[in-house]
C-alpha cells in the first residue's frame, strides 16, 4: 500500500504565505515526478507546479515567482511554498506523484485527499 498524505493548509490573508506539505509512505521502492494540483469551486483540477526526481521544475504561469516545489527525497515529501497569496489561490490543493512500489511492478499514479487552502481577509 502506498498513500500520499498532504498537510499544511489554511485560512490566510491576502499577501501572506502556506507552506504545504505531501509525505508518501508505504512499500515504496522510488518516486519519480511529484505534482501539485489545485480544484478551485466549480473548476477542473489544474497543474500548479511539477518537480523531477533529479530536481527540475515547471510552475503554471498564474503562480510563478510566488510558489515554489521542492522535494527532500529521504522522507518522499514535497513541498510547496506559496507567498504573495491572492484570493484567486484559494482551492483545495492536492498533491500527486509517479511511483514504483515494492509490490506492483511499474510506476503508478497515486493521489492525496487534499488539503483545503483559503486566501480572504
Amino acid at each position: 500500500q502506498v498513500q500520499l498524505v498532504e498537510s499544511g493548509g489554511g485560512l490566510v490573508q491576502p499577501g501572506g504565505s502556506l507552506r504545504l506539505s505531501c509525505a508518501a509512505s508505504g512499500s515504496i521502492f522510488s518516486i519519480s515526478a511529484m505534482r501539485w494540483y489545485c480544484q478551485a469551486p466549480g473548476k477542473e483540477r489544474e497543474l500548479v507546479a511539477v518537480i523531477t526526481s533529479g530536481g527540475s521544475t515547471n510552475y503554471a504561469d498564474s503562480v510563478k515567482g510566488r510558489f515554489t516545489i521542492s522535494r527532500d527525497n529521504a522522507k518522499n515529501t514535497v513541498y510547496l511554498q506559496m507567498n504573495s497569496l491572492k484570493p484567486e489561490d484559494t482551492a483545495v490543493y492536492y498533491c500527486n506523484a509517479d511511483i514504483r512500489s515494492r509490490v506492483v511492478p511499474g510506476y503508478h499514479d497515486y493521489w492525496g485527499q487534499g488539503t483545503q487552502v483559503t486566501v480572504s481577509s
